[in-house]
């Protein structure tokens, strides 16, 4: 047996299409109480699903935020879907999350076909790229797609021209950034180590002139995978090629991780030899041995508020909110070595 379909609603109901239409589509126009609990009674008893495409060409509306994020698994971006979700499920919003893998051309194909599928709402979570091209590609469809009436949420950094009417929620990373830098000069620590993931991204590279700014040349970047391996290799390139270092700071979390991984493999005492710090201060980070240091990012906040701006901008109210920068000291800093 094939779908159930409105006909048959109304058959089984003795009502007319009509009614059985407007019964289910939640419209205004009044029907009689005996006639809609009727129509309500024999769509539940046939399960009843009402067609996706029809109630959007009806209603004009299809009630689905489309999130593209680079990585799901990726506790960064876990943590605002969380938050998305929190604000999408009052409203009755379904939520379909895309990984891009921070492809450029991945990324913007997504985002046309989810414009294809009618989504009423796209967020962009996470960093932009440095690539003109594909933040050009990014402005056009942004733009056509506000243009008809649809809400645009971008959060983090993405440098996307004002003249394209979505919301933002921003994080200054540089100002995060520079706060970790200090913290690490307070204790005495003068030559430092920087693991940084993507160079293409915008987050990384304000987030490296955060710690420039405080640190100059003395930083000593490492360039690496943005994950806990990732940082694991790179500490070990670290202490083989820079003993000077006191203090090994990364861009992101699980890159820390895998530092303080290797070092008590090889026996060296955090914060006693070596301090460590991360960014992003997502949920392990306080639970990890030792307890890391972090620049805290209000992941699930900025997913919040990331949904609710852009119900508002449904309704052409076009908003832009700064998230102010925190940062967390833990167990993993120390003064810095003699």
């Amino acid at each position: 047996m094939g779908a159930v379909n409105l006909k048959q609603i109304a058959q089984r109901a003795g009502v007319s299409l009509a009614t059985a239409s407007r019964v289910l589509s939640g419209s205004d126009y009044p029907v009689k109480d005996d006639l809609r609990e009727r129509v309500l009674e024999v769509a539940a008893q046939l399960d009843y699903v009402p067609n996706a495409s029809a109630r959007v060409l009806l209603r004009g509306r299809s009630s689905i935020v489309g999130v593209l994020v680079g990585d799901v698994s990726d506790p960064f971006f876990s943590g605002m879907i969380g938050g998305i979700y929190e604000v999408a499920d009052d409203a009755d919003y379904m939520v379909n999350v895309v990984n891009t893998f921070r492809e450029p051309g991945k990324e913007l194909d997504t985002l046309r076909r989810l414009r294809e599928q009618r989504v009423d709402i796209l967020i962009v979570a996470g960093s932009g790229l440095d690539d003109a091209a594909f933040t050009a590609g990014m402005e056009k469809s942004l733009a056509a797609f506000v243009q008809g009436g649809n809400a645009a949420v971008l959060i983090g950094h993405h440098g996307i021209s004002d003249d394209v009417h979505a919301a933002r929620v921003h994080f200054d990373n540089r100002e995060a950034a520079r706060e970790v830098a200090e913290h690490l000069r307070e204790l005495g620590h003068q030559r430092i180590a920087l693991i940084t993931g993507d160079p293409r991204l915008l987050s990384t590279r304000d987030r490296v002139l955060g710690f420039r700014d405080v640190f100059g040349d003395r930083v000593i970047p490492v360039e690496t995978e943005p994950t806990r391996d990732g940082g694991y290799e790179a500490a070990g390139t670290i202490l083989s090629t820079r003993p000077e270092v006191t203090a090994i700071a990364s861009t992101a979390d699980q890159m820390a991780f895998g530092t303080l991984v290797y070092l008590r493999e090889r026996g060296i005492l955090v914060p006693n030899e070596m301090s460590v710090t991360g960014f992003n201060d997502i949920d392990v980070a306080k639970d990890f041995v030792p307890s890391l240091t972090s620049a805290h990012v209000p992941l699930r906040e900025m997913g919040r508020r990331a949904m609710e701006l852009g119900l508002q901008g449904l309704e052409g109210d076009v908003d832009d909110i700064e998230v102010m920068p925190e940062l967390a000291i833990r167990a993993s800093t120390g003064p810095a070595r003699k």
